[in-house]
């Protein structure tokens, strides 16, 4: 399994549109994901009711995960989108 911890780059967490800028990768990246705290249980980083049930807060480390061929790219990618804390979806995504 593939996995990438990384800090959540936006100062009000993985909220509203930051959270929905991240569902949007996590359903392009092609591959099954999971998103979690990192002391929590995974949930489906697709799915934007899982996604803000996390409750994931700015600077709070949350791990990236998924068991799929192709995973680094696709984890690299989001890891990338949720540090950097980037307002739109880049055009590697």
């Amino acid at each position: 399994m593939a996995e990438r911890r990384v800090n959540v780059g936006w100062a009000e967490g993985l909220h509203a549109r930051p959270a929905s800028i991240f569902v949007r990768a996590a359903t392009a990246a092609g591959v099954p994901v999971t998103i979690a705290k990192a002391d929590g249980n995974p949930v489906n980083a697709a799915s934007m009711l899982a996604v803000l049930s996390l409750g994931a807060q700015g600077g709070e480390e949350i791990v990236l995960a998924s068991d799929a061929e192709g995973a680094d790219i696709a984890l690299d990618r989001l890891a990338k989108l949720v540090a950097e804390g980037l307002e739109e979806l880049p055009e590697t995504v």
